[in-house]
């Protein structure tokens, strides 16, 4: 079963609000909560964003994001706070302006749990064998 820990900054400009909306858009399962300046939660799966990745067709950059940040048996990538306050999924380097959302995944089979989440594509479609 893996482990899905949510974290990310809130800014003094910012409505905690409408970040735990940019973070429930993403992984509606989640409860965040925000104390002190930091926004945490947890997620019971990846089944909601794994939906919401085929849904805006960005499976080979999920793919990608997710092998690239993997090491110890989870994964860690970023998402931009903007465009998940609006319903969409942007990956985002670590220092991205006004902080990302930083997403942990841990995962005894992590390289399986990728495949499951983000499958190969050949041609825009998921390879299946």
């Amino acid at each position: 079963m893996a482990k899905v820990r949510i974290s990310c900054r809130v800014n003094p400009t910012e409505s905690p609000e409408k970040v735990s909306r940019a973070v429930t858009n993403v992984f509606p399962d989640s409860v965040p909560e925000v104390s002190d300046g930091m926004l945490t939660a947890t997620a019971p799966g990846l089944d909601a964003f794994s939906r919401r990745i085929r849904e805006l067709r960005i499976l080979d950059a999920t793919r990608s994001v997710m092998y690239g940040g993997r090491g110890d048996g989870k994964t860690v990538f970023h998402i931009n706070k903007q465009v998940a306050y609006m319903g969409k999924i942007s990956f985002c380097e670590a220092d991205a302006v006004l902080g990302p959302i930083r997403v942990e995944v841990v995962d005894d089979d992590i390289l399986g749990l990728i495949d499951a989440v983000a499958p190969r594509t050949v041609d825009g479609e998921e390879v299946t064998a």
